[in-house]
């Protein structure tokens, strides 16, 4: 389940969905039900962290897609695809524009549309057992909920090459020496560190906060709606359904991982 809580003028917002908060229909509905919310609030600070051992989240469910495809012609799902990828867009832009500051407090995976989702919040803190990747060029496609040009907006072109052509995974101490990350701390030390800067953020005027991040953090509106276009000329393809089929197919404790890093590998 996905789960909020507003204290001190500080919104909380709990990632706890088996097995890897992977992001469905049922987390969609929940990150719209919840950025409403925030939107209509007076609060100053929102935190999004999970509650999952295995981190923050796996990214897309991958499963749940392959489900709703099988056996079907690509005319037939795809506009149902299209309907679900622009629900995520428009909520995670809503959610990038909150005029509140938004920390992310991350642990354990964070790949795929995990990564996209923490690349939402203003200020990233990750424990040190955090890995970030964008595996999605092994399914055949490009992350589909605006993560390049998200993080195109946080970090070198050369690092999101990086990323998004090796499909390799980084730690966490990588991701704060590219400036991924804000801060690095110790394992269960994320959520903490993430309430103290809330906590101090909530001091500071509204409008000043609104006016800063403006500023700061602007939306690159015509490159998400690029990779949307492209991202829907790439599900519909024979190779993405065949690399989805494989995917389901696997037994692996990590499936989300490449086969090397689930067997102990990625740098």
């Amino acid at each position: 389940m996905t789960n909020w809580r507003l204290e001190q003028d500080v919104y909380e917002l709990e990632l706890d969905q088996a097995p890897a908060n992977e992001i469905g229909l049922q987390m969609l509905d929940a990150l719209e039900r919840f950025v409403a919310e925030v939107e209509r609030s007076t609060a100053k600070a929102v935190i999004v962290y999970s509650a999952r051992p295995s981190g923050f989240s796996a990214g897309a469910d991958l499963r749940g897609l392959f489900a709703g495809v099988q056996g079907r012609e690509p005319a037939d799902y795809l506009p149902e695809i299209r309907s679900f990828v622009e629900r995520i867009h428009a909520v995670a832009n809503r959610f990038d524009m909150l005029p509140q500051t938004t920390f992310g407090a991350l642990h354990g995976v964070c790949f795929g549309g995990g990564l996209e989702l923490a690349l939402l919040c203003d200020v990233l803190i990750a424990e040190r057992s955090t890995r970030f990747a964008f595996p999605e060029l092994r399914l055949g496609i490009i992350p589909g909920f605006g993560g390049i040009a998200r993080l195109a907006r946080d970090v070198p072109n050369a690092v999101l090459r990086d990323l998004l052509l090796t499909g390799r995974s980084i730690n966490a101490k990588r991701a704060h020496e590219i400036g991924l990350v804000s801060q690095l701390v110790a394992d269960r030390a994320a959520l903490p560190t993430a309430r103290a800067a809330a906590r101090a953020t909530a001091r500071f005027d509204s409008s000043v906060i609104a006016r800063a991040k403006a500023l700061a953090k602007p939306l690159p509106a015509s490159e998400l709606a690029a990779e949307l276009e492209i991202f829907m000329q790439m599900v519909g393809e024979p190779r993405v359904l065949a690399a989805l089929s494989d995917f389901v197919q696997r037994r692996d404790p990590l499936p989300y991982l490449p086969r090397r890093a689930a067997q102990g590998g990625a740098s």
